[in-house]
């Protein structure tokens, strides 16, 4: 099953992005008047190549939509820079700075849905999510507790406005390493639904490459409408999608609308082919993490009622760290 889902813009631009849960997850706007905002890829880089490689060669670019993000180290002048580029499998520290053209740390930035830089890591095989809150020293040195569970290819997004002059935002891509011995997991299918933590998110909608589409999560528990979603960073949702082959890092914004069952997004993915989307969400004083695999290009819905079964919990891994 195909998808045409629109994953836009993130503020200025930032297009490209797992304990066990599926993910789908989106900033919302302010909670009480959670405006319509949608961020494009952070980076300024030019439109971004088909992802290529990755899980059976889910597809190729036939559309270019808009410029792909953490794609580079280094981008508007600031560079993304690991002081932990490898870690060992299980609970470790990550430590990170961003720097300045002349390699000085930053240590200004703007303050976007309640942080001052957004952090996720990934594993290449895009079955291992992590969306992290590190926090800053004053000489700009970032730190994040953080659980990878197994060795491995992961990337670092570091995703941020800086304060100094009329700088807007930009995501910053690098290479992280779990050593040891190594196999990729398969692609998740494409399912309508998933499951976290005992509930169920169901996935409607299209996504389709250089024009924009609605994606539609609704949020249920036993059965039963959630209809009293928490705000997580000042919204109702918080999306992040990352193209299968390159991770080329999309971070979309959800519309007007909450408090559930359902958060609507309007995405637009920057070429065709496979996607993963992670949706955070907050109930009852815990954020979860869900997870789809979708794929834009071929006209068709994100997720049909096939008879494709929703993956388990703990098939993937995903979580937050404060």
């Amino acid at each position: 099953m195909n998808t045409g889902v629109k994953i836009t813009a993130f503020a200025a631009a930032l297009a490209a992005a797992f304990g066990a849960a599926y993910g789908v997850g989106a900033g919302v706007g302010p909670v009480g008047a959670p405006a319509r905002t949608e961020h494009a890829s952070h980076a300024t880089q030019a439109k971004a190549p088909a992802a290529e490689g990755g899980h059976g060669g889910h597809g190729q670019a036939t559309a270019q939509g808009p410029a792909a993000g953490g794609l580079q180290v280094s981008d508007a002048g600031y560079t993304l820079s690991l002081d932990t580029p490898q870690v060992a499998p299980g609970q470790s520290e990550l430590r990170f700075s961003v720097k300045d053209a002349a390699g000085r740390k930053v240590t200004g930035y703007k303050t976007e849905h309640g942080k001052e830089l957004h952090f996720i890591v990934a594993s290449r095989d895009l079955t291992v999510f992590r969306h992290l809150h590190p926090v800053r020293a004053e000489d700009g040195t970032w730190s994040t507790p953080v659980d990878l569970p197994a060795a491995g290819a992961y990337k670092a997004f570091a995703d941020f406005a800086p304060s100094a002059g009329d700088a807007k935002n930009v995501t910053l891509g690098a290479d992280l390493t779990v050593p040891g011995a190594y196999a990729p997991n398969p692609m998740p299918p494409v399912a309508p639904t998933a499951e976290v933590d005992g509930y169920q998110v169901s996935l409607a909608g299209t996504l389709d490459p250089g024009k924009p589409g609605e994606l539609k999560l609704g949020v249920s528990k036993d059965g039963k409408p959630v209809t009293d979603l928490e705000p997580y960073l000042g919204a109702y949702g918080h999306l992040v999608a990352l193209r299968d082959g390159d991770l080329a890092y999309l971070h979309v914004h959800p519309n007007e609308g909450g408090p559930g069952p359902d958060v609507s997004f309007t995405a637009t993915a920057p070429s065709a082919g496979t996607y993963r989307l992670f949706l955070d969400f907050q109930h009852q004083g815990k954020v979860r993490t869900a997870a789809f695999t979708v794929r834009a290009g071929d006209g068709q819905a994100a997720a049909a009622p096939a008879a494709q079964p929703a993956q388990p919990a703990g098939e993937e891994q995903g979580g937050h760290s404060h």
